[in-house]
Protein backbone atom coordinates (compact mmCIF):
# COMPACT_ATOMS: atom_id res chain seq x y z
CA UNK A 1 0.00 0.00 0.00
CA UNK A 2 1.10 3.62 -1.01
CA UNK A 3 0.13 6.45 1.33
CA UNK A 4 0.10 9.98 0.10
CA UNK A 5 -2.10 13.28 1.71
CA UNK A 6 -3.90 13.07 -1.49
CA UNK A 7 -4.58 9.35 -2.09
CA UNK A 8 -3.79 5.58 -1.31
CA UNK A 9 -3.39 3.04 -3.66
CA UNK A 10 -3.24 -0.50 -2.86
CA UNK A 11 -2.88 -3.40 -5.28
CA UNK A 12 -6.25 -5.05 -5.95
CA UNK A 13 -5.00 -8.37 -7.39
CA UNK A 14 -1.88 -9.30 -9.06
CA UNK A 15 -2.62 -6.46 -12.10
CA UNK A 16 -5.06 -3.88 -10.99
CA UNK A 17 -4.73 -1.09 -8.70
CA UNK A 18 -7.62 0.60 -6.20
CA UNK A 19 -6.95 4.29 -5.90
CA UNK A 20 -8.62 6.27 -2.64
CA UNK A 21 -9.36 9.62 -3.00
CA UNK A 22 -10.59 12.02 0.26
CA UNK A 23 -13.62 13.05 -1.75
CA UNK A 24 -15.37 13.44 -5.01
CA UNK A 25 -14.04 16.56 -6.12
CA UNK A 26 -10.58 15.35 -6.20
CA UNK A 27 -11.82 11.86 -7.46
CA UNK A 28 -12.76 13.50 -10.40
CA UNK A 29 -8.88 15.79 -10.41
CA UNK A 30 -7.24 12.08 -10.26
CA UNK A 31 -9.25 10.75 -13.17
CA UNK A 32 -8.92 13.42 -15.50
CA UNK A 33 -5.17 13.47 -15.21
CA UNK A 34 -5.34 9.92 -16.00
CA UNK A 35 -7.07 10.25 -19.32
CA UNK A 36 -4.59 12.90 -20.08
CA UNK A 37 -1.14 11.11 -19.12
CA UNK A 38 -2.87 8.00 -21.49
CA UNK A 39 -3.90 10.25 -23.81
CA UNK A 40 -0.12 11.74 -24.61
CA UNK A 41 1.41 8.58 -23.94
CA UNK A 42 3.06 9.28 -20.11
CA UNK A 43 0.68 6.88 -18.60
CA UNK A 44 2.05 3.26 -18.15
CA UNK A 45 -0.14 0.82 -19.76
CA UNK A 46 -3.45 0.17 -18.48
CA UNK A 47 -6.27 -1.97 -19.77
CA UNK A 48 -9.01 -0.32 -17.78
CA UNK A 49 -9.97 3.01 -15.88
CA UNK A 50 -12.95 2.68 -13.11
CA UNK A 51 -13.80 5.54 -11.66
CA UNK A 52 -16.12 5.74 -8.52
CA UNK A 53 -17.84 8.13 -5.92
CA UNK A 54 -14.02 8.26 -4.52
CA UNK A 55 -12.12 5.17 -5.82
CA UNK A 56 -10.60 4.77 -9.20
CA UNK A 57 -9.70 1.35 -10.28
CA UNK A 58 -7.00 0.70 -12.78
CA UNK A 59 -7.58 -2.88 -14.30
CA UNK A 60 -4.73 -4.49 -16.29
CA UNK A 61 -1.54 -2.69 -14.50
CA UNK A 62 2.00 -4.84 -15.19
CA UNK A 63 3.63 -3.85 -11.76
CA UNK A 64 0.88 -2.29 -9.68
CA UNK A 65 3.21 -1.47 -6.76
CA UNK A 66 5.32 0.55 -9.04
CA UNK A 67 2.52 2.42 -10.17
CA UNK A 68 1.43 3.37 -6.96
CA UNK A 69 5.00 4.69 -6.10
CA UNK A 70 4.56 6.86 -9.13
CA UNK A 71 0.95 8.17 -8.30
CA UNK A 72 2.01 9.49 -4.98
CA UNK A 73 4.46 11.91 -6.75
CA UNK A 74 1.90 13.42 -9.08
CA UNK A 75 0.99 17.09 -8.79
CA UNK A 76 -2.93 16.50 -9.56
CA UNK A 77 -4.69 20.24 -10.39
CA UNK A 78 -8.22 20.86 -9.78
CA UNK A 79 -10.45 19.85 -12.85
CA UNK A 80 -11.74 22.82 -14.98
CA UNK A 81 -15.34 23.33 -14.26
CA UNK A 82 -15.93 24.17 -18.33
CA UNK A 83 -13.68 21.66 -19.56
CA UNK A 84 -15.20 18.25 -21.45
CA UNK A 85 -18.08 17.81 -23.90
CA UNK A 86 -21.69 18.58 -22.89
CA UNK A 87 -24.46 16.60 -23.33
CA UNK A 88 -27.75 18.11 -22.96
CA UNK A 89 -30.65 16.10 -22.17
CA UNK A 90 -34.46 17.33 -22.80
CA UNK A 91 -36.31 16.69 -19.16
CA UNK A 92 -40.09 17.19 -18.99
CA UNK A 93 -40.64 18.21 -15.48
CA UNK A 94 -43.59 16.33 -14.45
CA UNK A 95 -42.38 13.90 -11.77
CA UNK A 96 -44.36 12.66 -8.79
CA UNK A 97 -41.68 13.91 -6.34
CA UNK A 98 -41.93 17.43 -7.57
CA UNK A 99 -43.87 18.86 -4.92
CA UNK A 100 -41.94 16.88 -2.12
CA UNK A 101 -38.42 18.20 -3.89
CA UNK A 102 -39.93 22.00 -4.26
CA UNK A 103 -41.27 21.51 -0.38
CA UNK A 104 -37.17 20.67 0.74
CA UNK A 105 -35.69 23.37 -1.65
CA UNK A 106 -38.39 25.78 -0.29
CA UNK A 107 -39.80 27.17 -3.30
CA UNK A 108 -42.34 26.40 -5.50
CA UNK A 109 -42.92 23.37 -7.50
CA UNK A 110 -42.92 25.54 -10.62
CA UNK A 111 -39.58 26.77 -9.39
CA UNK A 112 -37.55 23.20 -9.58
CA UNK A 113 -36.84 23.10 -13.35
CA UNK A 114 -35.19 26.43 -13.14
CA UNK A 115 -33.15 25.62 -10.30
CA UNK A 116 -32.42 22.56 -11.60
CA UNK A 117 -31.63 23.06 -15.39
CA UNK A 118 -29.64 26.08 -14.82
CA UNK A 119 -27.05 24.19 -13.79
CA UNK A 120 -23.71 21.94 -15.74
CA UNK A 121 -23.46 18.80 -14.10
CA UNK A 122 -20.69 15.96 -14.93
CA UNK A 123 -20.62 12.66 -14.57
CA UNK A 124 -18.70 11.25 -11.64
CA UNK A 125 -19.12 7.59 -12.35
CA UNK A 126 -21.25 5.28 -13.95
CA UNK A 127 -22.65 2.08 -12.15
CA UNK A 128 -26.46 0.48 -11.09
CA UNK A 129 -27.43 0.01 -14.12
CA UNK A 130 -26.38 0.45 -17.79
CA UNK A 131 -26.14 3.62 -19.22
CA UNK A 132 -26.58 5.18 -15.09
CA UNK A 133 -24.17 8.11 -14.99
CA UNK A 134 -24.11 9.70 -11.22
CA UNK A 135 -23.88 13.47 -11.83
CA UNK A 136 -22.49 15.95 -9.69
CA UNK A 137 -23.12 19.64 -9.91
CA UNK A 138 -26.23 20.38 -7.24
CA UNK A 139 -24.88 22.79 -4.42
CA UNK A 140 -25.23 21.56 -0.97
CA UNK A 141 -28.61 23.22 -0.74
CA UNK A 142 -30.34 21.34 -3.42
CA UNK A 143 -29.20 18.07 -1.79
CA UNK A 144 -32.26 15.89 -0.95
CA UNK A 145 -32.52 12.43 0.74
CA UNK A 146 -33.24 9.40 -0.84
CA UNK A 147 -37.49 8.37 -0.35
CA UNK A 148 -38.09 6.84 3.12
CA UNK A 149 -39.67 3.49 1.11
CA UNK A 150 -38.02 2.86 -2.74
CA UNK A 151 -40.16 2.27 -5.88
CA UNK A 152 -40.35 -1.23 -6.47
CA UNK A 153 -40.75 0.04 -10.23
CA UNK A 154 -39.23 3.57 -11.60
CA UNK A 155 -39.80 4.01 -15.33
CA UNK A 156 -37.06 4.05 -18.06
CA UNK A 157 -35.92 8.21 -18.54
CA UNK A 158 -37.12 8.95 -15.07
CA UNK A 159 -34.81 12.13 -13.81
CA UNK A 160 -34.14 11.75 -10.31
CA UNK A 161 -32.17 13.17 -7.33
CA UNK A 162 -30.59 11.41 -4.39
CA UNK A 163 -27.90 13.33 -2.04
CA UNK A 164 -25.66 15.33 -4.15
CA UNK A 165 -26.34 13.40 -7.03
CA UNK A 166 -28.71 13.88 -10.37
CA UNK A 167 -29.16 10.77 -12.54
CA UNK A 168 -31.57 9.81 -15.30
CA UNK A 169 -32.94 6.60 -15.54
CA UNK A 170 -31.62 4.46 -18.57
CA UNK A 171 -34.22 1.40 -18.34
CA UNK A 172 -37.26 0.66 -15.80
CA UNK A 173 -36.14 -0.76 -12.37
CA UNK A 174 -37.11 -0.51 -8.57
CA UNK A 175 -35.29 2.84 -7.16
CA UNK A 176 -35.52 5.17 -4.09
CA UNK A 177 -34.65 8.06 -5.60
CA UNK A 178 -36.83 11.46 -5.68
CA UNK A 179 -38.38 11.78 -8.99
CA UNK A 180 -38.81 15.34 -10.53
CA UNK A 181 -39.29 15.14 -14.60
CA UNK A 182 -39.16 12.49 -17.30
CA UNK A 183 -36.44 12.26 -20.47
CA UNK A 184 -38.55 11.71 -23.30
CA UNK A 185 -36.32 9.51 -25.51
CA UNK A 186 -34.24 7.67 -22.69
CA UNK A 187 -33.03 5.08 -25.33
CA UNK A 188 -30.23 7.26 -26.19
CA UNK A 189 -28.52 6.44 -22.71
CA UNK A 190 -27.69 3.13 -23.83
CA UNK A 191 -27.43 1.75 -27.29
CA UNK A 192 -25.50 -1.41 -27.32
CA UNK A 193 -25.31 -1.52 -31.04
CA UNK A 194 -23.72 2.37 -30.66
CA UNK A 195 -20.17 2.20 -30.58
CA UNK A 196 -20.07 3.95 -27.23
CA UNK A 197 -22.94 2.18 -25.89
CA UNK A 198 -23.32 4.58 -22.91
CA UNK A 199 -24.37 7.84 -23.75
CA UNK A 200 -22.97 9.51 -20.28
CA UNK A 201 -19.67 8.20 -19.50
CA UNK A 202 -17.34 9.57 -16.38
CA UNK A 203 -16.20 12.96 -17.41
CA UNK A 204 -19.03 13.89 -19.50
CA UNK A 205 -20.42 17.30 -18.54
CA UNK A 206 -24.62 17.35 -19.00
CA UNK A 207 -27.22 20.28 -18.93
CA UNK A 208 -31.10 19.56 -18.34
CA UNK A 209 -33.32 21.59 -20.80
CA UNK A 210 -36.83 22.40 -20.04
CA UNK A 211 -39.34 20.99 -22.80
CA UNK A 212 -43.42 20.26 -22.76
CA UNK A 213 -43.01 17.84 -25.60
CA UNK A 214 -44.94 14.37 -25.38
CA UNK A 215 -43.46 10.92 -25.01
Amino acid sequence: MTSHPRLTARPAGRHALLVELPDAERTAAFHAELLRRRAVGTLPPVREIVPGARTVLLDGVRDPEALARRLADWEIAPRMADDGDVVEISVRYDGPDLADVAALWGVGREDVAGLHSSRTYRVAFCGFAPGFGYLTGLPAELHVPRRATPRTRVPAGAVALAGPYSAVYPRSTPGGWQLIGTMPDPGRLWDPMREAAALLTPGTRVRFVPTEDAA
